[in-house]
């Protein structure tokens, strides 16, 4: 069978099931971070999978969508400031940018899209966004509070827990074999718990308060401009982080995805995967390297695999014993878990600039970047007619425009 093949089969439902439990440790992660509900998370994750699907059946790539990393700050700020409803609706327009994209790609080429965001500005977007979660992770990971406001756990117990947390990720990540080498974020959280458990700080009345079956809590967006001034710009990194993606499963399969069905079509399927997912009060969805890395291991090319995947995400969104159990997951296990994280999300952002061979002997491009990083980590913030620009948002397009306006330098004015 070819990998462009797709076969609706019941004995591959097992391995569906597989590709589920590889993604689920990422995949609830963000809700339990930013305030969202993880049950949800689960459905919506499924229901993008199949959006994108849908919009890709041309063609469909063995990818499975989920919570993306890219939002995390800004969906933990848009709750606290406007409140989940209101987020959402900057994140169905961050969605929608997506389509916006796809159709520009679709009239002008993918070319278009690499002018607009090279690398000289996506890099450092993606660096911002891993360290201003960094004083996050570290609070968490000492017990306390995102904003360090308040001790939930005394620090002699939390970095213990929390040590155990990313040392086991960390050895899951370099001496895993097989399917194993690709859970290692479901395997700190596992090793965090059991020391939390014998610790005595877990709490498991959540738990048997819990239904079995429940109605997840599906939220409405809510129209709201700041909201959606605040997140917009932040969707540009994880729109080009779709195209290496695409690339990555395309060298897997050893199929052009990226010819067809096109990234005008995938990228559209994100897009209104991200939307359809915040419709509900989801997380924005962003296709799964771990997933792809497990299509590696496999070679489970059919499609349909992650039509079964989705489906089981879609049902146990619907049982509450899982949401219950999620929510007895120590502060300490996260905090752990986010301190490598959030710094792999840094160095992703370096690793695009490297990987560019962006020039740094070069005034324009050490402008840029600095600008970018400052604007965005320096709590910088512009009024433009009442509404405030601050953060990643500011420093992307602040990126952008730079990018655009600056001269190209003269070889002359290069820095030996």
């Amino acid at each position: 069978m070819k990998p462009t093949d797709y076969n609706f089969r019941v004995k591959d439902s097992i391995l569906g099931i597989q590709f589920l439990f590889v993604a689920f440790g990422a995949l609830v992660l963000v809700p339990i971070l930013t305030g969202l509900d993880p049950n949800v998370a689960l459905f919506t994750a499924g229901v993008g999978t199949l959006v994108f699907q849908l919009v890709n059946r041309s063609a469909v790539p063995p990818i499975f969508l989920a919570s993306s990393f890219a939002f995390i700050a800004p969906i933990s700020y848009g709750v606290k400031t406007w409140g989940i409803a209101a987020t959402m609706s900057g994140l169905v327009a961050s969605g929608l940018l997506y389509v916006v994209l796809s159709f520009l790609i679709r009239f002008k080429g993918d070319n278009f899209i690499h002018k607009l965001l090279p690398s000289i500005v996506v890099g450092p977007v993606i660096i911002s966004i891993g360290l201003i979660l960094s004083p996050v992770a570290v609070f968490m990971a000492m017990g306390k509070t995102g904003d360090g406001s308040i001790q939930l756990i005394p620090f002699e117990q939390a970095i213990i827990i929390s040590m155990v947390s990313l040392f086991a990720m960390v050895f899951i990540s370099l001496l895993g074999k097989g399917i194993f080498k690709l859970i290692p974020i479901l395997g700190g959280i596992i090793a965090g718990y059991v020391v939390a458990m014998i610790m005595g700080v877990v709490d498991f009345s959540l738990v048997s308060k819990a239904a079995w079956l429940v109605m997840p809590n599906f939220t409405a967006p809510e129209f709201n401009w700041q909201a959606i001034i605040f997140i917009l710009p932040i969707a540009i990194a994880p729109a080009i982080e779709h195209i290496g993606d695409m690339l990555a499963i395309s060298n897997v399969t050893k199929v052009d995805y990226l010819k067809k069905p096109g990234l005008k079509n995938t990228l559209l399927g994100d897009g209104l995967a991200t939307s359809v997912a915040s419709m509900f009060g989801g997380p924005p969805n962003t296709t799964y390297s771990e997933v792809t890395g497990a299509v590696t291991v496999t070679k489970a090319y059919n499609p349909a695999i992650m039509t079964w995947a989705a489906i089981a995400a879609i049902l146990l969104a619907f049982v509450g014993k899982l949401g219950g159990l999620l929510s007895t997951i120590p502060v300490p296990v996260m905090g752990g878990i986010m301190l490598l994280l959030f710094g792999i999300i840094a160095s992703i952002g370096i690793s695009t600039l490297t990987r560019a061979n962006v020039d740094f002997n070069c005034p324009r491009n050490l402008i840029i970047v600095s600008m970018i990083l400052v604007f965005s980590i320096g709590g910088m913030t512009f009024d433009f007619f009442g509404v405030p620009f601050s953060g990643i948002g500011l420093g992307a397009i602040t990126g952008i425009v730079l990018n655009l306006i600056l001269p190209e330098a003269r070889k002359e004015d290069h820095i030996l």
